[in-house]
């Protein structure tokens, strides 16, 4: 399957932004668990958020949990990301990524996805 990540953008502290990420296949959407992680320069690719089960299940990073919330569109195969109360610390390169199965609990590490998009950057200033 192929994903399409896309939203992105620059804002202040405090606004939003909403991700979108669209992938190419219906039979691998729509049985996989569906996740964002984030890279700032320098660090790892940390986890966000994983949505399983056709958007029944969420579960998400503390450092986002209460701002974030993933969600899907299964009729337009897209799964997005809802983010309010940006921090600059949020700053990052956004991918979405997936992996057929729902396996719990979550798996959380980056290679444990073997589909992904291209990165959005978001940039949150002070």
């Amino acid at each position: 399957v192929q994903l399409q990540a896309s939203g992105g953008g620059l804002v202040q502290a405090g606004g939003s932004l909403r991700l979108s990420c669209v992938a190419s296949e219906e039979r691998t959407f729509m049985s996989s668990t569906l996740a964002w992680f984030r890279q700032a320069p320098g660090n790892e690719r940390d986890f966000v958020a994983a949505v399983a089960e056709n958007g029944r299940r969420t579960y998400y990073a503390a450092s986002v949990k209460g701002r974030f919330t993933a969600s899907i569109d299964n009729a337009k195969m897209t799964m997005y990301l809802q983010m309010n109360g940006l921090k600059p610390e949020d700053t990052a390169v956004y991918y979405c990524a997936a992996r057929e199965g729902f396996a719990y609990p979550y798996r959380l590490q980056s290679n444990q996805y073997p589909y992904w998009g291209p990165g959005t950057q978001v940039t949150v200033s002070s």
